[in-house]
């Protein structure tokens, strides 16, 4: 089965709202964190959206057979004021999901070939992606696509 990639459109939300509430679902085992009712999954949609807005940036999805199967929210960001001027502005996948029954078509490659054109017609020189520590499938996946570590954010429960 083939696929296409484009650019989300307001029909496509509640495809989009689905796999974000996949996405916590996903999350949950691994964090232990995650809000995993569907009120969690608007929220999630929703600030990821504005996110993307409030950057420029763009929600990328992918289709097969008609139907959402996957999607990729960029958002153009901003380091912090230590990081010398030129290296500041880069682009950010904010979200990236691919539906089980998808998977291994090439379709988060494509996603993130696409995000990357994108980037680079908005002269980006860099493109990030964070990662659940322990999904290690997602790490495996986005190594495959060229990512490598930039910084690790390490978390401490404190006892009460």
């Amino acid at each position: 089965m083939s696929f296409r990639i484009r650019a989300a459109t307001d029909e496509d939300r509640p495809a989009l709202l689905e796999q974000a509430w996949q996405l916590n679902i996903y999350g949950e085992p691994i964090s232990h964190d995650r809000r995993i009712d569907k009120t969690g999954a608007e929220d999630t949609q929703q600030a990821t959206l504005n996110r993307v807005a409030k950057s420029g940036g763009t929600v990328l999805v992918a289709e097969m057979d008609g139907r959402v199967v996957g999607h990729l929210f960029l958002s153009f960001e901003t380091h912090p004021i230590y990081v010398r001027p030129e290296l500041r502005p880069y682009a950010y996948i904010a979200e990236l999901f691919i539906r089980e029954e998808a998977r291994d078509r090439g379709i988060g490659r494509a996603l993130v070939a696409e995000a990357e054109r994108i980037a680079a017609e908005r002269g980006m020189d860099k493109i990030m992606i964070g990662v659940l520590a322990g999904n290690t499938m997602a790490e495996e996946a986005y190594a495959r696509y060229g990512f490598r570590p930039y910084s690790h954010e390490l978390v401490k429960p404190i006892k009460r």
